[in-house]
């Protein structure tokens, strides 16, 4: 029997666009250190690693579709709102604004307006079940790799503060500019949510100037790459680059552009 490594689920969908053809381009790792906490990354050292991606992507690729799984998206939108006419699409995997998920402790409402120069690095927020992930097997999995002193597939059991603070200062710039959005959009969400809940992405869907279609997935937890579901998402995202693909050869960007601002 063959057995199953963390590392290969977390791949599994990388692997399935770079097999279809599609050229993929991860952004740089920013982790805080594990064992003092001593430096904590701010959300502009991540969304630098985002643009030093799409930089190098528009030297090479005539069409760029930004993506990612939930702050990760959130960085894409992001970008999008920079850069209205150079990104092509929008992958939305569970898209967080406000981590309001059915599984965040009740202090969390509170946590969301604290900004990063109110806290000192070494306070501590720790992680619960289910970690994201309703598939037992896979949860079990991280838990695994977690424990592990040779941990690099999983995150901790717990996160600090001063990330969450930073998460929601980038969040708090991106509702405010979700107007300037006008890429096409997919968008993927757990029905029952663990961590961010499904209003995330009504609220995208709602304020930004796209066409937007979303996906509900209804046996998924927030981690929806590496959950029940992962192969829905895999379909459903390379049936949306498809179409990308197709029109964006059929028509000028001009042109592309204004045929997708409407809601679906």
């Amino acid at each position: 029997m063959k057995t199953t490594t963390l590392a290969e689920n977390i791949f599994y969908i990388e692997d399935v666009f770079t097999e279809s053809g599609r050229f993929i381009q991860e952004i740089e790792q920013h982790n805080s250190n594990a064992e003092t906490y001593s430096v904590i990354p701010q959300w502009q050292d991540w969304y630098a690693s985002v643009l030093k991606a799409y930089y190098f992507l528009k030297q090479h690729c005539d069409i760029i579709i930004a993506g990612g799984l939930s702050a990760g998206a959130t960085l894409a939108l992001k970008l999008a709102m920079r850069n209205t006419y150079a990104i092509d699409g929008l992958l939305m995997y569970a898209p967080a604004l406000v981590l309001n998920g059915w599984a965040m402790p009740r202090y969390m409402p509170l946590v969301h307006y604290v900004r990063p120069l109110m806290v000192y690095n070494k306070i501590m927020l720790a992680e619960r079940e289910p970690f994201g992930i309703k598939d037992e097997r896979v949860r079990n999995m991280i838990v695994n790799s977690m424990q592990s002193p040779n941990n690099r597939d999983a995150g901790h059991f717990e996160t600090p503060l001063k990330t969450i603070t930073q998460f929601n200062a980038l969040s708090a710039l991106v509702r405010k500019g979700l107007d300037k959005v006008e890429s096409p959009m997919l968008l993927l969400h757990p029905k029952k949510d663990d961590i961010a809940d499904i209003s995330n992405s009504y609220e995208i869907i709602g304020k930004s100037s796209s066409r937007c279609e979303l996906v509900v997935l209804d046996d998924s937890y927030h981690i929806i790459t590496l959950d029940k579901q992962k192969n829905i998402v895999i379909d459903e995202s390379v049936k949306f680059i498809k179409e990308i693909e197709k029109k964006r050869v059929q028509m000028p960007i001009y042109e592309y552009r204004s045929k997708h601002l409407r809601l679906v």
